[in-house]
């Protein structure tokens, strides 16, 4: 176990404690956005505890599914034992090595996740794998890249270096990744990266 992994076990089971009943409001409307309806197929990378899971199971309904994916064995299981749904799943597994198919998922999506992966480049190109021809991969941060790096260097240990990509690093990832195309909202309140998979 690495050590970022170590800090995630120790501390990642509490992190949902300190989202707003703002930040979830905000969440479901950034979801709402992306039209997420019944039947649909959903994995969540570095899911947590599950922030996402409520959220995403009311609008896929019976016929989908989600399936959380995090590599923090406390974390992953907590989020198992608040969310014993049929439709909701989890897996613990590295977002670079993901145990799936190709072509299963209709959406993939990380939420204050993606600039802690350590291979970002290899997230995304597992996620093109994962995800149905027209499928998206969405990334979200309720802060900045520029408020995130100040955050995370602040608060210092393994996270210290965590960031996300500016629109040309995110860019190249997509391009690499197999995505041809891509939308980044950067502001001081939201990190919003979205790939396409044609």
């Amino acid at each position: 176990m690495d050590e970022k992994q170590k800090y995630f076990d120790a501390f990642g089971a509490e992190w949902d404690k300190e989202l707003t009943a703002e930040d979830l409001e905000r969440l479901s409307n950034i979801i709402d956005n992306f039209h997420v309806s019944q039947g649909l197929k959903v994995c969540d990378l570095g899911c947590g505890t599950g922030v996402l899971f409520d959220i995403l199971r009311r609008r896929v309904g019976e016929s989908g599914f989600i399936v959380g994916v995090d590599f923090a064995s406390r974390v992953a299981h907590k989020a198992h034992h608040n969310f014993p749904f049929h439709n909701v799943g989890v897996v613990e597994a590295d977002v670079c090595c993901l145990p799936f198919g190709d072509g299963i998922f209709d959406m993939v999506v990380s939420f204050a996740a993606f600039a802690h992966f350590s291979h970002k480049d290899e997230t995304i190109h597992q996620a093109y794998h994962i995800l149905k021809p027209g499928g998206r991969f969405i990334a979200i941060h309720l802060v900045g890249r520029d408020e995130l790096a100040r955050e995370h260097h602040q608060h210092g240990g393994p996270i210290d270096h965590d960031e996300l990509p500016d629109r040309e690093q995110l860019a190249e990832m997509f391009s690499r990744g197999h995505f041809p195309n891509f939308e980044l909202t950067d502001t001081k309140s939201l990190y919003l990266a979205v790939g396409f998979k044609d």
